[in-house]
């Protein structure tokens, strides 16, 4: 499956767009978990920029602050938290939703997390972890497959169906789990299914007994603009419990929340 292309790449009939832009995001978007340090060659062959254009991109963040260098290699800097926290401060729901999850959380013994969707990735933007159920740590700012979360298939079912199918295309479609879906087709027809039911539950997908259910959160025209869920362990809770117990308490954060959306 093809690759989406570099983001400097894009939108070339567009007189407005700024390549220039274009290539700076793309090398603080290529750091990350993965990716904490780059040196000047990588940072060129993971953007698919030239040397030249590279070392001009990484000088000019370094002097604006964004990224720090020692020796050969670069790595963001701290001040890279402000342009993250000013999109968070713009969000007046995820801080609403953070006492809620932990109220939620805390009564039901389950993790409660929200996230945003980003391509075809979610982020997390608040998370209250009750008990470790996955082999990876998430926190804020942590980032999964949409495609394979009951986070990411809720939000990924407002999206209008040319766009749905675009981004499936463009996606190499991962087997993490012997329970994960994998034909374009039928993860389309679940999408859309969640998105007629307005919640999703995701079965050992992602990670052999991972078990969670997601529901969006609509701003006032009714689109989404993030999702709220509870995970478990899938010999704790079953599918049925879910939809019993979790449901509804899901759908009351989210009703509260979207009257905060802007």
């Amino acid at each position: 499956m093809s690759q989406a292309p570099p983001p400097h790449k894009s939108n070339p009939d567009d007189k407005e767009f700024m390549t220039t832009l274009a290539k700076g995001l793309a090398v603080l978007g290529a750091f990350g978990r993965q990716r904490p340090t780059m040196t000047l060659s990588e940072a060129a062959e993971i953007t698919d920029l030239s040397r030249a254009t590279a070392r001009r991109v990484l000088r000019t963040l370094t002097l604006l602050g964004y990224v720090e260098q020692d020796g050969r290699t670069f790595s963001l800097s701290p001040q890279i938290l402000e342009l993250g926290f000013a999109y968070l401060s713009t969000q007046s729901w995820i801080d609403r939703a953070l006492p809620l999850m932990r109220e939620l959380s805390e009564r039901l013994g389950e993790s409660c997390s929200a996230a945003i969707l980003q391509g075809n990735d979610i982020v997390y933007v608040a998370r209250v972890p009750a008990r470790r159920i996955m082999s990876a740590a998430l926190s804020v700012g942590s980032r999964l497959p949409a495609l394979h979360t009951a986070l990411g298939r809720i939000m990924f079912g407002y999206l209008d169906e040319a766009e749905i199918w675009r981004r499936l295309r463009a996606q190499r479609i991962e087997a993490y789990t012997p329970q994960t879906i994998t034909d374009l087709q039928a993860l389309f027809d679940r999408i859309r299914a969640d998105r007629a039911q307005r919640f999703s539950i995701v079965d050992e997908e992602l990670e052999r007994g991972l078990r969670a259910l997601a529901v969006p959160v609509l701003d006032r025209s009714g689109q989404a603009v993030g999702a709220i869920n509870l995970s478990t362990h899938s010999t704790r809770t079953t599918r049925n419990e879910m939809r019993e117990r979790f449901l509804p308490e899901l759908n009351r954060i989210a009703e509260q929340l979207a009257a905060m959306t802007v």
